[in-house]
């Protein structure tokens, strides 16, 4: 509550208004920002642009963790020609510049040392080293700033970066494919439901991951690899979810409980957590509260009886529906 209360004060000092230019400048660094999908993890895409009389002069994004951040490869981009120009300056920037020491030093204090004039903030990082202090770093050094444009754009980017931070726990994605009247299996023998496109898609889904887990029967059925075949890119770590196993194959980790699985990928530091099933995993997470994304690939074909699919929840958006090779993927989001 207290931080809660220590941002508002900050924020309460920021200027409200939001002009046309303030979001076409953010959207830049927003798709700057994803150039850091695979390698900026754990840390958060960010992207940052400087303008000057309505021009840009300098562009970055967060390339890789351990390095430079979108702040610093923004103003190293600046040509010597556009130098005079960065003192009083505008620079955006999707996520709250950062105010502590980590394996690079504070942007907040680049940014006061370029004397920038004015700071447009996509979101405020929920970092419990930063959370506000950048912010407040730069308003007591006389910068004019602005937080919260595209502020829900910003935030969606980071979504999985900022369960983990705000929740102690990775970002729970729940996956399954289905028949058209609802099976995920005939219950017998592994059913074929995706194509080898949508095949290619999960195996992409789990390279952008940092952990998969199924439980016991789905290990026992189908001995799935879990990892990633038909795309470029890690494999995720592979949980089982048992309390009868005593022993799993090799490279598997064994979770008694839904907490337990998630503290240990929280203690690892697994920002991003996929359950791909069976039926009756899938419903433990969402009877316990514990999923953030739902994402269901429904097929054109009729099983007739077999294994159900979990019963969607309520408090959910649909985020996209697309149709590949006569499937349809639909994306939800927990509201």
């Amino acid at each position: 509550m207290e931080q809660e209360v220590g941002i508002r004060e900050i924020l309460s000092r920021c200027d409200p208004t939001v002009t046309a230019d303030d979001e076409r400048f953010m959207r830049r660094c927003l798709q700057l920002a994803r150039g850091g999908q695979r390698n900026a993890k754990p840390n958060p895409m960010v992207g940052a642009v400087l303008v000057s009389g309505g021009r840009i002069i300098g562009e970055g994004y967060h390339v890789r963790c351990g390095e430079g951040h979108a702040e610093v490869n923004c103003f190293a981009s600046v040509k010597s020609a556009d130098e005079a120009l960065v003192p009083g300056a505008t620079l955006y920037v999707s996520l709250e510049p950062c105010s502590h020491y980590g394996r690079t030093p504070p942007c907040a204090d680049l940014i006061i040392r370029k004397q920038v004039g004015h700071v447009v903030v996509g979101c405020v990082d929920p970092f419990a080293k930063v959370s506000g202090r950048g912010i407040r770093k730069l308003l007591d050094a006389g910068i004019h700033v602005k937080v919260g444009v595209l502020g829900r754009e910003c935030e969606e980017l980071n979504r999985r970066f900022i369960v983990f931070n705000t929740h102690h726990r990775p970002y729970v994605l729940l996956k399954w494919a289905q028949s058209s009247d609802g099976y995920i299996g005939d219950g017998h023998s592994r059913t074929p439901i995706s194509t080898p496109f949508t095949t290619m898609l999960s195996h992409r889904l789990r390279a952008e991951a940092d952990a998969i887990l199924i439980g016991r029967r789905t290990l026992e059925t189908d001995h799935p690899q879990l990892n990633v075949r038909q795309w470029s890119g890690p494999s995720p770590e592979r949980v089982v979810l048992s309390r009868s196993l005593s022993a799993v194959p090799e490279g598997f980790v064994l979770a008694a409980s839904i907490d337990e699985a998630l503290e240990h990928l929280w203690q690892e530091g697994r920002q991003c957590l996929i359950v791909e099933g069976g039926a009756e995993t899938l419903r433990a997470f969402i009877e316990a509260g514990k999923w953030d994304e739902i994402r269901v690939e429904t097929a054109p074909l009729l099983l007739g009886s077999g294994v159900s699919a979990p019963r969607l929840p309520d408090s959910l958006k649909l985020l996209s529906r697309e149709d590949f090779d006569g499937n349809i993927i639909s994306r939800y989001l927990r509201l």
